[in-house]
């Protein structure tokens, strides 16, 4: 029975109201003079990365990019200019150690009316605090278990922790819709027909910072699509190491005891809102 006591989903509630944190006090904005909010914040730089960036700039100075004490400013261009100051900006911080796990995969930003402004490699994207988006899939069966993928131990990011049934970064040209079922694929093996099933639920804004690293800022959409009894999972990509199928009210237990990527545990304690029976 998909039963969980009050304090089970009090916590997993007070988890949720906390997705979206705040950038450190010390974290460095970055102002964005383009798009439709001139001045905008757009992301946040780990004070660790400052001198790094300051002597660099100084030493050879980027378009449109201005450092100085108290933010930096990315001034308004052209998609395919900023793009490419931005890239320069990348590189430049890869050089010098700052991101980690380069995938030679592009992401883009959105402003809030969905209008592109530039395209950057998906690493950069944490370490300057830009936000980006991802689709998380929950799969889950008529009697009310949830499938879960154990993410490979060669991930550089969180190996080895539980993640939902397929989740990804979404790519510049793709949708959050295109994303998912492609993920489902890559990830689970579900075929197009199922994959086509899937139905969206909603989206989660999730920001935190990452120590050492960036600031983590991703929108998150969550989609759930139901699995027969019959069908397993199998992962075609080599990011996942397995898969297992537990009640919610296991579940929920693995989250509270930190077994889930951060993502997946706000998607996880998303579904098992929506679909536990009260105590």
């Amino acid at each position: 029975m998909n039963i969980l006591n009050t304090s089970t989903l009090a916590a997993l509630e007070e988890m949720l109201q906390n997705s979206a944190r705040s950038a450190p006090p010390d974290y460095l904005p970055l102002y964005f003079a383009g798009g439709s909010n001139p001045n905008q914040i757009m992301g946040h730089l780990n004070p660790e990365f400052i001198p790094y960036l300051q002597e660099s700039l100084l030493k050879d100075p980027i378009s449109c990019i201005a450092l100085g004490h108290e933010a930096l400013h990315i001034a308004a261009a052209r998609p395919i200019e900023l793009s490419a100051s931005l890239t320069a900006l990348a590189e430049r911080m890869r050089l010098g150690g700052f991101i980690p796990g380069w995938r030679n995969e592009e992401f883009a930003w959105l402003d809030q009316n969905g209008h592109e402004y530039f395209r950057l490699e998906r690493s950069a994207f944490r370490t300057f605090g830009f936000r980006s988006m991802a689709s998380h899939i929950n799969g889950y069966t008529k009697a009310g278990n949830l499938w879960l993928g154990r993410r490979s131990e060669n991930k550089a990011t969180d190996p080895g922790r539980l993640d939902n049934l397929a989740s990804g970064g979404i790519a510049a040209d793709e949708t959050p819709w295109v994303n998912a079922r492609r993920e489902l694929w890559e990830e689970a093996g579900v075929p197009a027909h199922i994959a086509a099933q899937i139905a969206p639920v909603g989206r989660i804004h999730m920001r935190r910072p990452i120590p050492g690293k960036g600031f983590h800022d991703e929108q998150l959409y969550i989609y759930d699509l139901e699995l027969t009894e019959n069908f397993i999972p199998t992962n075609y990509d080599g990011e996942v190491s397995g898969f297992i199928e537990i009640s919610i009210t296991e579940a929920a237990a693995r989250i509270l005891a930190d077994e889930f990527t951060s993502d997946a545990a706000f998607v996880t304690a998303d579904f098992i809102l929506r679909n536990h029976k009260n105590p």
